[in-house]
């Protein structure tokens, strides 16, 4: 359950210096924690950011979990192998252009206001996704089709890049410093909640309908309703207000005036830019989607298990390994981001072998509840790494630029290192001829992150955020509640 902290406490109030030293320390202790200025409970705030972003991944996983049966609608071919490996192609165009999407929002966000930049990236998703459930196929308007589909699939990477950097900083920014791991890891269940929903509404309309009836048209059921959780997503996000920390920041002239220059004018912040991508997100990335995405398409186009069994097992195993988000980031909190994201990578690497030849042994005949056991272990290699990556992308980058500095590695990493590994893993596969060489990919990239991220990134749990708008006397109160 969501926490519902009260926070009526702003960490604006001026500390009297007259005051008794109880009061004083009291006074601070608020401080030290601190508090939304508008008096809403962190349970709106959490749950109000998360809504939003939930309902950004459902619309972009739709074509993802959809990629088997929309390409050769889209992009039909003599070959089912050519026309499967468009329709990944297709995938990652989606993520290619995320680092753009953080670019132009990431500005907006560090430049104007967390929130704005939240509306308009739930609405350009919603409505790429609207589109893409009207567009018609290769049959009807030949190669408009899928130059259509790719447009969409970029526009929802767009606005996918401006997303999740919005949501881990508004969390962030609202919430205690000492529980930073924890209240954001409630975002990062966004992401597999949302493939969730996606394999439930599909599967829902595949089976309620008859596989004739989706392919003719009842595809297109999952997208519209988009339309309907968009108007559900502006309605919460319009009641939103921005962050105390960016409020107090902008008030008192401290934000910054270009946040694309001094974030990517400065070899200081480069430097961290690449320490986040190549120690972080790029193992964060291809640990992600190959316990997710990567298992499923190697059930279904692979090792030919029905869509209904394989969305069976990848549903169940998300649900199973869900709550380890939240385990995860809570436990980073008191070891520190670091040792868990790190072991998330090296032991996804060490098992990545020997879990897909399990995969393979237990398909034919199909045994579910082994295949559940070997998904569900590669999702909490997923939770390991994903829980604890947003409170420490936002400790690890100052709050001036924070939106648009977290941003970029993590949809580099995120876009390009993961968005591409089904299609990447296609490619090696085809030229080899061996269904697990594929794995080579994401095993050496985690491997890569795992040696980058031990020794050269440094651990963040210990950061203050709000230190860096505090004056001179109220750091000088905190600091003594903290000694």
């Amino acid at each position: 359950m969501i926490p519902s902290t009260r926070l009526d406490q702003t960490p604006t109030e001026r500390i009297d210096p007259d005051a008794p030293d109880e009061d004083e320390r009291k006074a601070a202790a608020k401080r030290a924690s601190p508090a939304a200025a508008n008096g809403a409970s962190l349970g709106f705030v959490i749950g109000a950011a998360a809504a939003g972003t939930l309902i950004e991944w459902y619309d972009f996983y739709l074509y993802a979990v959809l990629t088997p049966f929309l390409a050769p609608l889209f992009f039909p071919s003599s070959n089912p192998a050519t026309s499967l490996l468009a329709g990944f192609a297709t995938f990652g165009a989606g993520f290619a252009v995320r680092p753009l999407g953080a670019l132009v929002f990431g500005r907006i966000g560090d430049l104007v206001g967390r929130k704005i930049a939240f509306v308009l990236t739930v609405s350009l998703m919603g409505g790429s996704t609207v589109a893409a459930g009207l567009l018609p196929t290769y049959q009807r308007v030949g190669l408009a089709a899928p130059i259509l589909l790719v447009l969409l699939r970029c526009l929802q990477g767009l606005a996918l890049g401006g997303e999740y950097g919005g949501a881990a900083v508004y969390v962030a920014e609202h919430a205690p410093d000492s529980k930073r791991g924890y209240y954001t890891s409630w975002i990062q269940t966004t992401a597999t909640l949302g493939l969730f929903l996606a394999l439930a509404v599909i599967l829902s309309t595949r089976l309620t309908l008859g596989d004739a009836t989706f392919k003719a048209w009842a595809w297109r059921i999952p997208f519209l309703i988009s339309a309907l959780l968009l108007v559900l997503a502006l309605y919460v996000r319009a009641r939103m207000r921005e962050t105390p920390l960016f409020s107090r920041l902008k008030a008192a002239g401290k934000a910054s005036k270009s946040p694309l220059r001094d974030s990517l004018g400065s070899r200081r912040n480069w430097r961290l830019i690449l320490l986040a991508l190549f120690g972080v997100t790029a193992g964060q990335a291809v640990v992600w989607y190959t316990g997710q995405f990567y298992a499923l398409f190697f059930l279904t186009a692979t090792l030919k298990v029905g869509f209904v069994q394989a969305y069976v097992i990848v549903g169940v195993s998300l649900l199973i390994g869900t709550p380890f988000f939240i385990l995860f980031g809570a436990l980073s909190d008191r070891i520190g981001r670091k040792p868990i994201m790190m072991g998330g990578c090296l032991l996804a690497a060490l098992s990545y072998y020997p879990l897909y030849r399990g995969m393979a042994h237990f398909a034919h005949p199909l045994n579910i509840g082994a295949e559940i056991a070997l998904v569900t272990a590669q999702v909490l290699f997923v939770t390991a790494v994903y829980g604890p990556v947003a409170a420490f992308l936002v400790e690890f980058f100052p709050a001036k630029i924070r939106y648009t500095s977290l941003s970029v590695p993590y949809h580099i990493g995120n876009g390009e290192f993961g968005g591409w590994l089904p299609f990447i893993a296609g490619v090696i596969v085809a030229a080899t001829g061996n269904v697990f060489a594929g794995l080579l990919y994401p095993i050496g990239i985690a491997l890569l992150s795992f040696v980058i991220g031990t020794f050269f990134v440094a651990e963040t749990k210990d950061v203050r955020i709000w230190d860096e708008v505090f004056d001179d006397h109220e750091r000088t109160a905190v600091a003594k509640v903290r000694s």
